[in-house]
């Protein structure tokens, strides 16, 4: 026995000859929301940070996503075939964005504005590192209505058989994702902001997301069937669990040199 997958449409809206997918609006509801939620956080710490600085970064937080993201996934998953026919990297609606990818497009966005702008690097970085869960939250849930990047085969009550995933019953693990990156560490990180302690100590809530990011990407990696181009890699991890490893490294150092604010 096995679940049926919905029969979603990946259209939300169509308006005349346009239409706009769940998977592009999952990405504008997560950058919407981050960037409220940034304001509101902001507005409430001992960080300096004005509304309209806010408002200012979403633009670079949005660029540091997208070609981030894009340039990411070619370089990391595909770079044979993107280089091959490099006008291919710009057709961003047939799919294909990293996580790690954005998260350092968006890092490098962060140290430029800063410069740009005299703020700290870090207290900005803490408390944009609690609004970066909205992404996977938003972003694996449009990954499930489309029917990709299903699971390994299971025999659980839960799985089920996924367009194009063959006959066999698998893990939704686009859940897992959207429920261990996305909700759980958006409220371990709420949670941690929330104790003046931990919010006061430069680094500590930055080092905490990504820690926490790569912990719950490696975790629900061993439930995710492997894109088929690139299957399993050294000793049996995934190119996702590759790629984490830095990120629960990086992540290490900065909460245990995090300082208090002075």
């Amino acid at each position: 026995m096995a679940l049926a997958f919905p029969d979603f449409d990946p259209v939300a809206l169509r308006l005349g000859p346009l239409a706009i997918r769940w998977y592009a609006l999952s990405y504008i509801v997560a950058l919407t929301v981050g960037w409220r939620y940034l304001r509101w956080l902001a507005a409430r710490s001992q960080a300096k940070i004005s509304a309209l600085e806010i408002d200012d970064f979403l633009v670079w937080a949005t660029l540091g996503v997208v070609l981030g993201g894009r340039l990411g996934y070619v370089l990391f998953y595909k770079p044979g075939y993107y280089f091959n026919d490099p006008l291919q990297i710009a057709i961003l609606w047939h799919g294909g964005m990293s996580f790690h990818g954005g998260a350092l497009g968006v890092i490098i966005a962060l140290l430029l504005y800063c410069r740009r702008h005299n703020l700290r690097v870090l207290v900005f970085g803490d408390l944009l590192c609690c609004v970066v869960p909205l992404g996977p939250l938003f972003v694996r849930l449009a990954n499930f209505v489309n029917g990709e990047l299903y699971g390994r085969p299971a025999d659980l009550p839960w799985a089920m058989v996924f367009p194009g995933g063959g006959p066999l019953p698998r893990h939704p693990s686009q859940l897992y994702e959207a429920g261990l990156e996305g909700a759980v560490l958006l409220i371990l990180m709420h949670l941690a902001w929330r104790r003046p302690a931990l919010r006061n100590k430069r680094g500590f809530l930055s080092g905490l997301f990504l820690c926490g990011y790569a912990v719950a990407r490696m975790i629900a990696e061993f439930f995710r069937q492997p894109d088929e181009f690139l299957g399993f890699l050294w000793g049996g991890a995934t190119l996702g669990q590759l790629l984490s490893l830095p990120l629960l490294v990086a992540g290490m150092i900065l909460m245990l040199r995090a300082k208090p604010d002075a």
